[in-house]
């Protein structure tokens, strides 16, 4: 008697096996005179070489803008773009702003709503809680 094995197929699905960023694409605007974009400058020189080469699925586009602030836009795969204003920020702080645009979904950003937190069938057995149960209210008489 032999055995047969059973092949099985998997689905893809986005996060199990690779993971596809949503930023497609980061433009980094700065002014060469302007002291508002030195610590971009200091970013560009130092620090964007290695974040470009740590993220190759993403384009970097490096282009001055004279006489403005300067700013890091994010292009999406779903074709929106997010910017953020660096001026007078370091290049510290330039790297995590440029982290943030990486790992946006590029969605707007949407309010959570309140409610009920978790869904169940069932309700909790000890039931709703109301200012009105318990202890009787002091009362201010005078």
């Amino acid at each position: 008697m032999t055995l047969k094995a059973i092949q099985a197929n998997s689905t893809g699905r986005n996060g199990v096996g690779s993971f596809i960023l949503q930023c497609k694409r980061l433009d980094f605007h700065y002014c060469d005179w302007a002291g508002s974009s030195r610590g971009m400058n200091l970013f560009l020189q130092h620090n964007l070489p290695r974040f470009a080469a740590s993220h190759p699925s993403i384009e970097i586009h490096v282009s001055p803008r004279p006489h403005r602030h300067p700013v890091i836009r994010g292009h999406f795969i779903n074709g929106t773009q997010h910017s953020i204003c660096v001026r007078n920020l370091e290049k510290g702080q330039i790297q995590q702003k440029a982290e943030i645009l990486r790992d946006m979904s590029g969605e707007k950003a949407r309010r959570v709503r309140g409610g009920k937190v978790v869904g169940s069938l069932n309700e909790g057995t000890r039931g709703i809680w109301s200012p009105f149960h318990g202890a009787k209210a002091p009362s201010f008489e005078g």
